[in-house]
């Protein structure tokens, strides 16, 4: 299951992690965010204990969601050692998420 971060706990969850990270910076209000919700969820269970999942709020974290340059939702980003590694922006399908890692 995913969790939520939130701007002060960002850094110590997601950059200074010891294994992957895949966060979805998504908003409420966002349609395609909603539909993708539950293929993140798919992913976090799928990968327990190999990747953490986290879900960030945009509106909830703008200074988080500024920092990456996030302009549109639901933005995917995978950090590795507290660099992105690989980004998508957009619902995508499951298949794509895990062709990410």
């Amino acid at each position: 299951m995913s969790q939520v971060l939130t701007s002060t706990d960002f850094d110590s969850k997601v950059l200074q992690a010891d294994k992957p990270v895949l966060v979805d910076f998504f908003a409420t209000w966002c349609g395609p965010c909603k539909r993708l919700g539950p293929v993140i969820e798919e992913v976090a269970d799928e990968l327990a204990g190999k990747v953490d999942v986290y879900k960030l709020d945009i509106d909830q974290s703008p200074d988080v969601a500024a920092r990456y340059k996030v302009n549109s939702v639901p933005t995917i980003m995978l950090f590795e050692n507290g660099a992105i590694k690989n980004k998508t922006v957009g619902a995508v399908p499951k298949q794509q998420l895990l062709q990410m890692l």
